[in-house]
């Protein structure tokens, strides 16, 4: 059988909508929207397919909401479509979709998990406030020296070549943009979080999600191996998944080097789920021969068949 991978779409990546058409076409997808509906006592699905992107934005709502939409793609697709992964992984919030699919978490463990960490976050957020920006054209040995120019910045996920994602204070980011710009950046961007996500800011919140989740959060071996955004390397013990997943909320994602890790292994070919393409765009830029199909929405799903 061929390998292949399968990769998770990361916060950022919502839009008003998404799941809708396989909520609509396939009871697998129903059942996961379902039950996030219950575990969480609100209707999520309400909020994906209504038309208020300013509430899908708040990262209380767009955690749990990407998780729901990319668990609702892999269900439909699974049903239908034979194919097993040899690794997993999923771009910081999209870890969580990974974990799901490899038999570590429970999907209604893991939305409320998500929604959990997601509170935290917004917390650490109101305390301390700050932003993420995508720094576009420039390696990352020359946003690392900006960063530290800056004072309150830090490297927040090392995307591809040429990409990487800054978290900080808001006047520091702002600051480390216009350097960047200044040593020849193509683009210095906000990006459409909420807060300095995978930074130091976030210490707190890692801290109060690491008792929350060795105290109420059922967790099981994998499976299928995730490889982990924190070091990016597969993680086989539920001691080590645990830790990551604590980590990963105040350190870097290493989604290059993930993707690179899965490559060496003699995997070329992905099936992104979630809504978006943007794990997509992301290999293209690390290895041009890769082929990543991406499984957002019902005709993506039928076209395989």
């Amino acid at each position: 059988m061929e390998k292949v991978g399968f990769l998770f779409a990361g916060q950022g990546s919502q839009y008003v909508g998404m799941g809708k058409d396989l909520y609509e076409t396939f009871p697998e997808s129903k059942l996961v929207f379902d039950k996030a509906n219950k575990a969480l006592g609100f209707s999520l699905s309400g909020l994906c397919f209504a038309d208020s992107p300013e509430m899908l934005k708040l990262t209380i709502m767009s955690q749990p909401a990407i998780l729901t939409t990319s668990i609702a793609a892999f269900e439909a697709f699974k049903a239908r479509i034979n194919v097993q992964p040899t690794f997993v992984a999923g771009l910081s919030l999209g870890e969580y979709s990974a974990l799901v699919v490899s038999g570590v978490l429970q999907f209604e463990d893991a939305v409320r998990l998500v929604r959990k960490r997601a509170e935290l976050m917004n917390e650490a957020t109101l305390k301390h406030p700050g932003k993420m920006a995508a720094i576009i054209g420039i390696d990352k040995e020359t946003v690392g020296q900006i960063c530290l120019a800056s004072g309150g910045v830090f490297i927040a996920n090392l995307n591809c070549p040429g990409q990487t994602v800054i978290s900080g204070e808001k006047e520091a980011v702002d600051k480390a943009k216009d350097f960047a710009l200044q040593k020849g950046a193509k683009m210095a961007v906000d990006l459409e979080v909420s807060g300095a996500f995978h930074s130091s800011l976030m210490w707190e919140a890692a801290m109060e999600f690491k008792n929350f989740i060795e105290q109420r959060v059922p967790f099981c071996e994998p499976k299928i191996p995730v490889v982990s955004n924190v070091d990016a390397r597969p993680k086989y013990k539920i001691v080590q998944i645990m830790e990551n997943l604590v980590t990963q909320i105040y350190k870097p994602v290493l989604w290059e080097d993930s993707m690179r890790f899965i490559l060496s292994q003699g995997i070329t070919k992905f099936y992104e789920f979630g809504p978006g393409k943007v794990l997509k765009g992301l290999m293209r830029r690390i290895d041009s021969s890769a082929q990543v199909i991406s499984i957002e929405k019902k005709e993506d799903i039928l076209a395989l068949q």
